[in-house]
């Protein structure tokens, strides 16, 4: 039977789940925007007055990365920018969909959590805050979202206490702990869930702490969560 596509349909992207050979098909990627406190003062904002409000990236740009032997993936230096950030978050992926589902309710709603790195053209994402534009240029672009494995939720229970750093070639650069976060994992998927139906497949970024910052090539950066997977990444 021929395809009814007038091309090959594109793959859909996946990540591998802890202790299986199956793939969590990505659907949608969410992030959440300043949902540490120290992060949203650095970022010019007030944490006590701010709502959560929601940003997205496409699926495609979650960067399965070959890792080789020494354990450390590449991930290409982007286009068109001086300013190259890191953000490392919690990863929340959802494997039962909802719309307007209660904060009591949210957890069941997750599959599973994982490390993952907001990556973004700082210059170009300014550049479009002060034009009063939308942020795609400097928060969707290709391999802005490399994830790590995920651990499914039943063996992470103790993930909302848990330690989430960044080295960037052995110097700490993002201290902080998961009890931070401004909106709980709770809050945020109900919160998000007004605005869209969620479904099985979708990621959702949590937000990042304080101590964002340029990385350039050569550099490697190791994200950790307490148990969770980290990940490495050399940027080329």
């Amino acid at each position: 039977m021929s395809s009814p596509y007038i091309f090959p349909a594109h793959d859909i992207a996946g990540l591998p789940v802890a202790g299986t050979d199956a793939l969590f098909p990505v659907r949608r990627i969410y992030c959440v925007g300043r949902n540490y406190a120290g992060h949203a003062r650095e970022m010019g904002s007030d944490p006590t007055r701010e709502p959560p409000f929601f940003f997205c990236k496409p699926g495609d740009t979650m960067a399965v990365l070959p890792v080789p032997p020494q354990g450390v993936a590449e991930l290409p230096y982007p286009p068109r920018t001086g300013n190259y950030h890191y953000e490392c978050e919690l990863v929340v992926a959802i494997g039962k969909g909802g719309s307007d589902i209660a904060v009591e309710d949210a957890l069941q709603h997750v599959f599973g959590y994982a490390v993952g790195l907001d990556m973004t053209r700082r210059d170009l994402q300014g550049q479009m805050k002060d034009a009063g534009r939308p942020w795609e240029i400097g928060k969707a672009f290709d391999y802005s979202a490399p994830i790590g494995v995920i651990t499914r939720a039943a063996q992470a229970e103790g993930i909302a206490q848990a330690a989430i750093t960044l080295e960037v070639d052995g110097a700490v650069k993002q201290s902080s702990h998961i009890t931070h976060l401004i909106w709980s994992i709770s809050e945020t998927i109900a919160n998000l869930s007004t605005l869209f139906t969620l479904q099985p497949g979708d990621l959702i970024f949590s937000g990042t702490p304080e101590g964002v910052g340029a990385v350039v090539r050569g550099q490697t950066m190791v994200a950790q969560i307490d148990g969770l997977a980290p990940i490495a990444l050399k940027v080329v």
